[in-house]
């Protein structure tokens, strides 16, 4: 079995597909993974920065 691996999915995307690969990651609704972002970017703007990051760091799904 393969070790599961964090993507930015292709699917699952709104603006990079940060939130959407990680909810797939960690077996949850990309929603909420949102939602937190959101809260986090109205808290100081650590939301947006994580995501940017995420983002650059954080490839892309390969093709299947």
């Amino acid at each position: 079995m393969e070790p599961k691996r964090l993507y930015r999915s292709r699917k699952d995307r709104v603006i990079g597909g940060v939130c959407g690969g990680l909810g797939y990651y960690f077996n949850l609704d990309p929603v909420i993974i949102r939602v937190a972002t959101v809260a986090l970017f109205f808290a100081g703007f650590i939301g947006l920065l994580g995501y940017i990051i995420a983002w650059i760091i954080v490839p892309e799904e390969p093709f299947s």
